[in-house]
């Protein structure tokens, strides 16, 4: 089998394609031909050593995959060989063994782009609003990087919960991504004063700041909450922000970490009834992810980088063709 696989922390060019032996199927093990790979943008902090997680090396990157069975273990019944799943393991392969309680049937709405991207994004805003946030119906939200795949996620699902959202992003395709999934609102934030444009939407400030940026906007977004507001902390791809306390003090703001995956260690069980439930609505109509960018594996590099430079409106799948 051909697989991605990192020698070094440090540089993405330390990435090399590799032949290995596919392993033997052991009890409770399906063997799936890989058809997509969801690529992250917390890969490439990983294998630049920038995570706050350091895998040993050499290790392969990479987690969701979808996949069509090719083997199964003589023991295993829930799984047929045919059969189109998605795990939350595998990494950037041609091919993987799994074991067949980890893996979940895709339902057909999803293409196998959309079922490879969804999790990292479509779970961390199920994370943030049915664990740490307190939601309500026709509150008001806004979302930072609103069309990447975290972004983009926390639209579709705020929306789904009945939540009233203003989406900020870079650029008009991002804008329109946002808005296409129901953000009644959007703003540039190139050319655009945040804090001032959400006031004039929403008058006396929005309710939540869904924040996966971080930098500079940060502390625009907090002075742009109402009263009582919450601040949703996801991440800092802008750049670690620095938020004045006297503003989280002033009319009782608050400030929420929300740290999936680093929870997901600790809850495994709990986060897979998260991941049927966020599919459930996704065969039901609710919710609506957006079909990637795809790559050959053999450009992952490339695809990282263009991901770093916010050159890709929402998600970015890998698909098994080499050079």
């Amino acid at each position: 089998m051909k697989a991605l696989q990192v020698q070094q922390l440090g540089s993405l060019d330390d990435i090399e394609m590799v032949e290995i032996d596919s392993p033997d199927l052991l009890p409770g093990q399906i063997r799936v031909a890989v058809l997509a790979s969801g690529l992250n943008y917390v890969d490439s902090l990983m294998i630049e050593g920038k995570y706050q997680i350091k895998p040993p090396v050499p290790y392969r990157p990479g987690s969701e995959i979808v996949g069509r069975v090719i083997e199964v273990a003589s023991d295993v019944t829930n799984i047929e060989i045919g059969d189109r799943v998605f795990s939350p393991s595998g990494g950037f392969a041609d091919e993987a063994v799994l074991s067949a309680t980890r893996v979940i049937p895709i339902p057909d709405q999803l293409s196998d782009g959309q079922g490879a991207t969804f999790m990292q994004s479509y779970l961390t805003a199920w994370f943030a609003f049915h664990k740490r946030a307190q939601v309500r119906e026709g509150a008001t939200m806004l979302v930072l990087g609103a069309g990447g795949g975290v972004g983009l996620a926390a639209v579709d699902l705020g929306v789904a919960l009945g939540m009233r959202v203003i989406a900020a992003a870079s650029s008009a395709e991002k804008r329109q991504l946002a808005l296409d999934r129901g953000a009644f609102a959007a703003i540039d934030v190139l050319n655009e004063d945040v804090k001032l444009r959400t006031r004039e939407l929403c008058g006396g400030g929005v309710d939540m700041v869904y924040d996966p940026v971080g930098g500079d906007l940060a502390e625009q977004c907090l002075r742009a909450l109402a009263p009582f507001g919450q601040y949703l902390v996801v991440g800092f791809v802008g750049g670690i922000p620095r938020l004045p306390a006297n503003h989280v003090l002033l009319t009782n703001r608050t400030v929420v970490g929300v740290d999936w995956g680093a929870w997901v260690g600790r809850n495994v069980v709990e986060n897979q009834g998260m991941l049927v439930e966020v599919l459930a609505e996704i065969a039901a109509g609710k919710l609506h992810p957006v079909e990637p960018v795809t790559y050959p594996m053999s450009k992952a590099v490339q695809a990282m980088r263009d991901l770093q430079d916010r050159k890709i409106a929402g998600k970015v799948a890998l698909v098994p063709l080499f050079d």
